[in-house]
Formats: structure tokens, C-alpha cells, sequence
């Protein structure tokens, strides 16, 4: 199995979870300074950190997987014809997990499944979103395929590339300038009213922007008083329409 499941850090751990629940996201694990939330394809854990702490408000690209070592085998078994073994199995402060190396040197965890909720009372059109920002977008398009996931279309034939779990959610791939980083948002299957008045009635403000291949919402970060460079001022929800 795969499930994205992205790790935010934030001093404001309260104010993500009341913008997670108007999102439609559902609380599932945990009520302190750890809390894992549920859409209906893929996951998202918040971790509580003191404000000023050089995490505060950073994501950590993550997936779920059933059993480590098969994963390990099978990444790695697949990456054999590029020479490579991005996978290897390692004692993280949590756990046993599996660390996933891309070219660019950028890593992420791959955690056991915690268990088998899949967003059932969440809003089933919504679906966490993990991006990989790097400048070698070639190597992380094929560490993604080892790891399992699904290659989908997209819209412009340039470097990006999407790329759905089996288990849900979506992994991005974006070209950027700069040391290789994590990114997050949200995507939405049909229009983006019923997100937009559930934020709105929350007390949020919310702005779109109207882009070639759908409308976009932007929301006010719960971070956005964290002023660092890797704090985006907003989080984004993208609406998903069907190609072609």
C-alpha cells in the first residue's frame, strides 16, 4: 500500500485544526502536540513545535506503507536499472521507517500505516497534496515511480508531473530553483463553492484565482504570522477537473 501523509510543524497547531475541519478533513488520531487528520485520499499529521522554532511552519513530504521491509525490497528492486537504491530501512525518532533518497539528495519517510481509516466521514472530493520543489525533476519523477506511485496526466507537457497513491492522495513534482523542498495543499474533485463557504462560514478569508485548467483557493496560512522565507503566506486547494 501507499498513502500520502505529509508531517506539518507549527506553534499554531489549534488554529490548523480548526482550518482542517472547515477544509473537511477529519481529526482521527491524537488531541495534543501530535494530531493526524483524514481526507478521503491521503493523510495529514501536525506536530506541535515553540514558536520560533526553525521547523515552524515547514511541511515534511511523507507517505504510509504497509510493510517496510516489502517497500524497501520493491523500491529498490525497481530503481536496480538506474543503478540506484533509495530505499533504507532506518531507526527514526518515532519508529522503525524507511527513508526514500532522491538524486537531488532531498529525503522523506516512508511510516507504517497507524490504521485502516481512509476518510470515511471526511469530504470525499478532497485530497491532500505533496510536492517535491527540486531541480532535478527527472530524478524525482523516476524515485516516485520505484516507490509505487501512479503516474496521471497533466495538463502542460513541460518538467512537472503528478502522480496518485494507491492508498490516496497526489505527489507533485515542480521545477524550482534552490535546495530541493517540500510543499502542501489540497485538491478538490468538481467545484470549489461547498470548500469556499465552509472556510468562509469558519471565519476564514478566502481569495480564487482562475487559472487554464481550473479555479484555485487561496486561504490565509495559520502560519502566516512566521515570517521566514519557507512559510508560504497562503495554502492553497486546486480544483481537479477530468481531462480530456
Amino acid at each position: 500500500m501507499l498513502r500520502v501523509r505529509p508531517l506539518h510543524f507549527t506553534s499554531r497547531i489549534d488554529h490548523w485544526e480548526r482550518f482542517l475541519t472547515a477544509l473537511g478533513l477529519v481529526l482521527t488520531e491524537g488531541d495534543g502536540g501530535f494530531r493526524v487528520f483524514d481526507s478521503a485520499a491521503g493523510r495529514l499529521a501536525l506536530h506541535s513545535v515553540p514558536e520560533g522554532d526553525p521547523l515552524d511552519g515547514t511541511t515534511t513530504l511523507g507517505v504510509e506503507v504497509g510493510d517496510l521491509a516489502e517497500f524497501a525490497r520493491r523500491t529498490n528492486e525497481s530503481a536496480a536499472e538506474d543503478g540506484s537504491t533509495p530505499a533504507e530501512r532506518v531507526t527514526a525518532d518515532h519508529g522503525d521507517a524507511c527513508r526514500i533518497t532522491g538524486p537531488d539528495g532531498f529525503s522523506f519517510l516512508a511510516d507504517p500505516a497507524g490504521h485502516g481509516t481512509q476518510g470515511v466521514d471526511a469530504d470525499q472530493a478532497l485530497a491532500v497534496v505533496a510536492v517535491w520543489f527540486t531541480q532535478d525533476a527527472d530524478g524525482a519523477v523516476r524515485t516516485l515511480r520505484h516507490v509505487g506511485a501512479r503516474p496521471r496526466p497533466v495538463p502542460d507537457d513541460d518538467e512537472t508531473a503528478d502522480f496518485t497513491a494507491k492508498n490516496g492522495g497526489v505527489l507533485m513534482v515542480r521545477p524550482a530553483t534552490g535546495p530541493s523542498r517540500s510543499g502542501l495543499g489540497f485538491e478538490y474533485h468538481g467545484g470549489l463553492e461547498p470548500v469556499r463557504e465552509r472556510l468562509a462560514s469558519a471565519g476564514f478569508q478566502v481569495s480564487v484565482t482562475e487559472e487554464a485548467f481550473g479555479s484555485t483557493l487561496h486561504v490565509a496560512n495559520p502560519d502566516a504570522t512566521v515570517f521566514a522565507a519557507s512559510v508560504p503566506a497562503t495554502v492553497w486547494i486546486s480544483e481537479r477537473r477530468p481531462m480530456g
